[in-house]
């Protein structure tokens, strides 16, 4: 089956396709859950960000410029609402003992699953120690895999500035993750 393009998706959904926007959901669902996961610590949390975000983008979806990345798009307003999550809840800071495994871990060998389960954590953890614009650009990087420059339209900053912000986040971690960082 071939994939079709975002663009494509969006005309269809603008046209009151609703498959296509079903389309969107399934290939960006997993992704905005785990990003939303890696900042706000909580599984609970990132899931109601991830319907919050599909909410937005239906409500929203006459406002998107084409000429910009879908996916940028999308992963600016899930930023946004974790942030705002964040605020509501008042919860810069976590919680002992709210870092759960990473959900979808999908080797098949248990000690393979319970080394990674248990790495996952400690980054987690460490990451809900960073300040928010921290864990935000570091989750961009390097669990959604974002180039510099789609980071940068995300945040709405200058390429230089992610850069720099990436560097001094790492700085940060780097004394977090202890003998992870090595």
């Amino acid at each position: 089956m071939v994939r079709e393009p975002d663009e494509v998706l969006v005309k269809r959904c603008r046209q009151g396709d609703r498959g296509a926007f079903s389309q969107l959901v399934k290939r960006y669902q997993r992704t905005l859950y785990n990003a939303a996961y890696r900042v706000l610590g909580r599984e609970e949390d990132a899931r109601d960000i991830t319907q919050v975000v599909f909410l937005r983008i239906a409500e929203r979806l006459a406002e998107y410029d084409p000429r910009y990345k879908f996916f940028s798009w999308v992963y600016r307003i899930a930023v946004n609402e974790s942030l705002n999550l964040l605020r509501k809840n008042a919860r810069e800071e976590p919680l002992d003992g709210e870092a759960d495994d990473m959900p979808g871990l999908e080797s098949a060998d248990p000690a393979w699953r319970m080394d990674a389960a248990q790495v996952s954590e400690r980054v987690q953890r460490a990451l809900m120690k960073m300040k928010f614009s921290d864990r935000v650009v570091l989750t961009l990087r390097h669990f959604s895999e974002c180039s510099y420059e789609e980071i940068a339209e995300i945040l709405q900053i200058e390429v230089k500035t992610v850069k720099s912000r990436l560097f001094e986040a790492r700085q940060r971690l780097r004394p977090l993750l202890g003998d992870l960082a090595r």
